[in-house]
């Protein structure tokens, strides 16, 4: 029996399909994977999300997993190294925002939140589920996440253009865009 999937995930990469049934439109709550994937959004920026998650492993061996403490202490002798390093996207702007990111969210926590209560107060704690069909995309960004977008950058954050942060809202389940069609959504009227 074929699953049927939405139409991105490609079928060749078991690391895609792994991302699609399980992580894509599942809502997370996890602190540590709520900043991987906004740091991991941003570094896609240009890229497929299938370069990025590829390299998944690499980044987080690369950036202390994802350890925002630590990152946001990194130096020019780090910095040199990650970019030197073939295992993650060597881009000195996506680089310099993992930390800038990593100290914005040291800021957010300072003042006594979260990334889990801030993201999930945008949609007052209950994704957002969408109906498209088969074949039918999902726009590339909402109000929502024009909204999000520019809380995020006027909190310090970069790399989270609208965008990106749709893309991420997707990522973290906020919003889940899978397809009519799809296992998922079967799942979710079952």
């Amino acid at each position: 029996m074929t699953i049927e999937r939405c139409s991105w995930a490609n079928t060749a990469n078991q690391r895609y399909l792994d991302y699609h049934d399980h992580e894509w439109g599942v809502p997370c709550h996890d602190e540590n994977t709520l900043f991987e994937m906004l740091n991991l959004e941003g570094a896609q920026a240009g890229l497929s999300w299938e370069t990025i998650l590829n390299k998944r492993d690499s980044y987080r061996l690369a950036f202390d997993d994802w350890d925002a403490e630590k990152i946001a202490r990194y130096d020019a002798a780090k910095v040199a190294e990650l970019l030197a390093n073939p295992g993650i996207v060597r881009n000195k702007l996506k680089v310099g925002a993992a930390i800038t990111n990593a100290q914005a969210y040291l800021r957010l926590r300072a003042e006594g939140s979260s990334l889990d209560a801030y993201l999930w107060g945008f949609v007052d704690g209950q994704p957002i589920v969408n109906h498209y069909n088969a074949g039918e995309r999902s726009p590339a960004k909402t109000e929502l996440s024009d909204r999000l977008s520019k809380d995020l950058l006027k909190r310090g954050f970069k790399f989270v253009g609208s965008t990106i942060v749709y893309a991420y809202m997707q990522g973290i389940g906020m919003i889940d865009d899978h397809a009519a069609n799809c296992f998922r959504q079967a799942e979710r009227r079952a």
